[in-house]
C-alpha cells in the first residue's frame, strides 16, 4: 500500500530491531522485538460527510522505552492515507469539526485544532490538563475532562514537611488500580470562542465522584444530546466503603441551559437497600422496592440522532461486575425504559445508533468471537458479520449503509474494516488500513483450529489450538495451557501484545486455550458457574482441555507448562498443587495466590464479595477461603516462575512474592520477575521484551530439555 509519509516514530522500529536482536530466531517466525515493533490502531472516526476517517496508530519507541501516538488520515475508499502529526509528541482523540474541515485532538494535556490535511495547528486551550473533550453539536460548546482534588480521599501533604512522603487516608478508595487517589475526573462545559476555548464549569463542581469512572472510562461514558441542551454522563455517585462495594452507577441528564440534573435510572424518590459491607450481595436482598432501578453498571450513553431516546450499556445486579450487559434504551418523553438485546445471550460491549435512529449495532461475544449484531428497537436481534474473529468499536456512517469498525484475530493485530449492506449479497467486509503489512508480510503464523472438548459434567468446551510455524505432525512439541484471567473475560479471537499466542507458537510450542467455565459467549448458566466456585469445575474444564490434546501423538506428554495471568494466574497457583505431576513448568503473572489476603488487599470490594462469597471473618467456610492456593504448596513439585507489578492495586505483588517464597522454601526451582513501574499489565515497551524473554528462557529451561 503506497504511503504519503511514514509514521514518525517508524525509525524507532528499525532502532529499536537494531539494538535488540537478542535471540533472534529464522527470519519468518516473529520475536518479542518484532511484537513490541507494531504499530497499534486506536481510537478513530469519521468526516460529517462519511468520506474520510481520521484515526490514531501508537507505535512502541523500544529504545526510548516510550509510546508514541500518531494521527492519520484515510478515504473511506482505501486511498489518500496520510499522516498529520508532526515532531515526535504524542497526538491522540481525534474529532471532525467546521464540517469536517478541521480536526481538533489533544496533545500534552490542552485542546488543539488544524485543518483535515493537518496545516494551520492551533491551540485551542491553556490549562495542560485536558484528558478528553466533546464538542457539541453546533461546537459553540466543548465538554473537556479535567482533574480535580479528591479530598478528602487521601490528604495532601503537611505544609511545614516537604518532603513527608506519607499518605493519610481515613475510609476506602484512597487507592485505584495503579494510583493513590488524590484527584478525580471531572466534565467541564466550556465555550468555544472561534480557535479558543474557555476553562469551563465543573458540571460536579462540589461532588466527589467521578466521571469518566475509574480506571479505564473515556470520552465514551458522557454525550450530547443531539440539540445541544442536555449532556448525557456516566458516574457512580457513592464514596468510601460504598464505592468500594457497589458497581450501581448511573445515567445522568444534565440540563445545559439551568444546570440541573436528572437521574435517568432511578425513580424518583427511590431510596437504595442496605447491605452489609463484608458480605456477598449475590445473598442480599436485591432491589427491595422491587422496581427497575438500573442496579448495576450503568454506563456510555448515546442519544439517538433524532433526540427521542437515550440508550446505554446496563447490568442488572449490584456487585457483580460481570452480570451480562444489556442494552437499555429509555424513551425521553414517556420514560419507558426497553431492554433490546434480551434476545443475546451474552454482553455488548460496544454500540451505535443508526442514522433513522430504528436500529443499534453492537457487538458482542459469543462462541469465543466477537461479531457485530443489530437490534431493533423491538429486541429482534440479527448477526451482521461472520468469521474467526473480533469486531471492536463500531461506527455507523451517515449514509447508513456502512459500519466503521477494528477488527483482530488471533494471527492479525487490529485494522480499520468497512462494512458494507449489500442487498441479496448480506454484508460486505472491506479492509481499510494495513498498518503493519510490512512487518506480518515477512512473518510465518500457525494455524489455528478450533476444537471441541468433553468436560468432566458431560459438556463440551469450545477450545482455539495454535500450532507451531511449519508444524510438522510427525514431530512431538512441548504444549502450553493457557488459563485465561478476567475471571470472566472471553478466550475469543484476541490480539495481545502480551499473551499473544502466535509468539508462543513462533517458539516452538503448541497452545491449547480453553473458554473454561465462567467465560462468556456460551450463555449465563456457563458465565456464572464460576462465581464462588474457583477452585472446582473451572479447573476441570482446564485439566479436560490439556489432557485432550496430550493424547495427540505430536505432543509430547512429558513437557507440558501452564501460563496465565491475574485468574489465569490464581489457576497456575492453584493448579501447581493439583495438577498430578501433568505439568513440568508454571508461570503465573499478576495472579492470587492466598484468597485471604486477597480480600483485604484489593481495592474494588464488590468483586471478592461477589466472587469469592463475602469476607473471611463473616464468611470463614467459603469455599474461595478453604480451598486457597497457598493452602497446597506441600503438594507443589514443579518450576514455577511468578511475575507481577508493584504498581498492581488490584491484586498486589505481596501475592507473587509470598508464591516465590512458597515455592524456594520448598525447595521448588523458582524464579521472580518485579517490575516496580508497571501495574495489572506491561506496558513500557522494554519491560514486555524483558517480560517476553524471561518467559521464553523458563519455558525452554524446563520443556526444552
Amino acid at each position: 500500500m503506497a504511503r504519503t509519509r511514514t509514521i514518525r516514530t517508524a525509525t524507532a522500529f528499525l532502532l529499536g530491531m537494531a539494538l535488540y536482536t537478542h535471540e533472534m530466531k529464522a527470519d519468518d517466525l516473529m520475536t518479542p522485538e518484532t511484537l513490541w515493533s507494531m504499530h497499534r490502531v486506536g481510537s478513530y472516526t469519521v468526516s460529517p460527510d462519511g468520506g474520510t476517517v481520521a484515526y490514531t496508530v501508537t507505535t512502541p519507541d523500544i529504545a526510548a522505552n516510550r509510546n508514541v501516538s500518531s494521527i492519520l488520515t484515510i478515504s473511506i475508499d482505501g486511498t489518500g492515507r496520510k499522516v498529520l502529526s508532526e515532531g515526535d509528541k504524542s497526538e491522540s482523540e481525534p474529532a471532525f469539526i467546521d464540517g469536517g474541515k478541521r480536526i481538533a485532538f489533544i496533545l500534552e494535556g490542552n485542546v488543539w485544532s488544524m485543518e483535515a490535511d493537518g496545516s494551520d495547528r492551533r491551540q485551542m486551550t491553556q490549562t495542560g490538563d485536558i484528558e478528553g473533550f466533546r464538542f457539541s453539536p453546533d461546537e459553540t460548546k466543548v465538554i473537556l475532562v479535567r482533574q480535580v482534588d479528591a479530598n478528602p480521599s487521601v490528604q495532601p501533604q503537611e505544609e511545614d514537611l516537604p518532603l513527608a512522603t506519607g499518605l493519610v487516608a481515613d475510609d476506602l478508595n484512597y487507592k485505584h488500580w495503579d494510583q493513590y487517589v488524590r484527584t478525580i475526573p471531572h466534565i467541564f462545559v466550556a465555550d468555544v470562542y472561534g480557535h479558543s476555548i474557555s476553562q469551563g464549569k465543573d458540571i460536579l463542581e462540589g461532588e466527589p465522584y467521578e466521571c469518566p469512572m475509574l480506571p479505564f472510562g473515556g470520552t465514551e461514558q458522557f454525550c450530547w444530546s443531539p440539540d445541544g441542551k442536555s449532556i448525557a454522563y456516566t458516574s457512580r455517585k457513592k464514596t468510601g466503603v460504598q464505592y468500594a462495594t457497589s458497581t450501581d452507577s448511573d445515567i445522568y441528564i444534565y440540563n445545559v441551559e439551568t444546570g440541573s440534573t436528572t437521574n435517568a435510572c432511578k425513580p424518583e424518590g427511590y431510596e437504595p437497600p442496605t447491605y452489609d459491607p463484608l458480605l456477598s450481595l449475590a445473598d442480599q436482598a436485591q432491589d427491595a422496592q422491587g422496581k427497575d432501578t438500573n442496579a448495576g453498571y450503568d454506563q456510555d450513553p448515546q442519544y439517538s440522532p433524532d433526540g427521542t431516546m437515550l440508550a446505554w450499556k446496563s447490568m442488572k445486579r449490584d456487585g457483580y461486575e460481570s452480570d451480562r450487559t444489556r442494552l437499555c434504551v429509555l424513551n425521553l418523553a414517556t420514560g419507558t425504559k426497553t431492554y433490546v438485546t434480551e434476545e443475546f445471550q451474552s454482553g455488548v460491549d460496544a454500540f451505535c445508533w443508526t442514522p433513522d435512529s430504528k436500529s443499534i449495532y453492537f457487538t458482542g461475544v459469543w462462541q469465543a468471537r466477537s461479531m457485530v449484531y443489530s437490534t431493533n428497537l423491538k429486541g429482534e436481534v440479527k448477526a451482521v458479520t461472520t468469521g474467526d474473529y473480533d469486531y471492536g468499536n463500531v461506527i455507523c456512517l451517515p449514509q447508513g449503509k456502512q459500519i466503521l469498525t477494528n477488527r483482530h484475530s488471533i494471527s492479525a493485530p487490529d485494522d480499520l474494516y468497512v462494512l458494507t449492506s449489500v442487498r441479496k449479497k448480506g454484508v460486505v467486509t472491506r479492509q481499510l488500513t494495513f498498518e503493519n503489512k510490512e512487518i506480518t508480510d515477512g512473518l510465518t503464523f500457525g494455524e489455528v483450529r478450533e476444537r471441541m472438548v468433553a468436560t468432566t459434567d458431560g459438556k463440551q468446551e469450545l477450545c482455539w489450538v495454535i500450532y507451531p510455524p511449519h508444524f510438522d505432525p510427525t514431530r512431538k512439541y512441548p504444549t502450553l495451557l493457557f488459563c485465561e484471567g478476567g475471571p470472566q473475560s472471553p478466550v475469543s479471537q484476541f490480539w495481545s501484545y502480551r499473551w499473544n499466542f502466535q509468539i508462543m507458537a513462533a517458539h516452538g510450542y503448541i497452545v491449547i486455550a480453553p473458554n473454561r467455565r465462567g467465560l462468556p459467549g456460551f450463555g449465563m448458566e456457563w458465565l456464572e458457574q464460576i462465581s464462588g466456585d474457583y477452585s472446582g469445575q473451572c479447573m476441570r474444564d482446564y485439566l479436560s482441555a490439556i489432557d485432550d490434546i496430550a493424547r495427540e501423538d505430536y505432543v509430547d506428554r512429558d513437557r507440558l507448562g501452564c501460563v496465565g495471568a491475574s485468574f489465569g494466574g490464581y489457576s497456575v497457583y492453584w493448579l501447581a498443587g493439583n495438577h498430578d505431576k501433568r505439568f513440568k513448568a508454571f508461570i503465573a503473572h499478576d495472579g492470587i495466590f492466598n484468597t485471604t489476603q486477597q480480600y483485604y488487599e484489593t481495592e474494588e470490594m464488590w468483586f471478592p464479595n461477589w466472587d469469592l462469597g463475602g469476607s473471611p471473618d463473616r464468611c470463614p467456610t467459603a469455599k474461595a477461603y478453604a480451598d486457597s492456593p497457598h493452602l497446597y504448596v506441600d503438594k507443589w513439585d514443579t518450576p514455577i516462575l511468578c511475575i507481577h507489578g508493584e504498581k498492581d492495586y488490584r491484586i498486589l505483588h505481596s501475592q507473587a512474592q509470598s508464591a516465590f517464597s512458597a515455592a524456594r522454601m520448598h525447595g521448588i526451582p523458582a524464579q521472580l520477575l518485579l517490575f516496580p513501574d508497571e501495574n495489572h499489565w506491561v506496558l513500557k515497551p522494554q519491560n514486555g521484551i524483558l517480560w517476553q524473554r524471561t518467559f521464553f528462557r523458563f519455558l525452554d529451561k524446563w520443556l526444552k530439555y
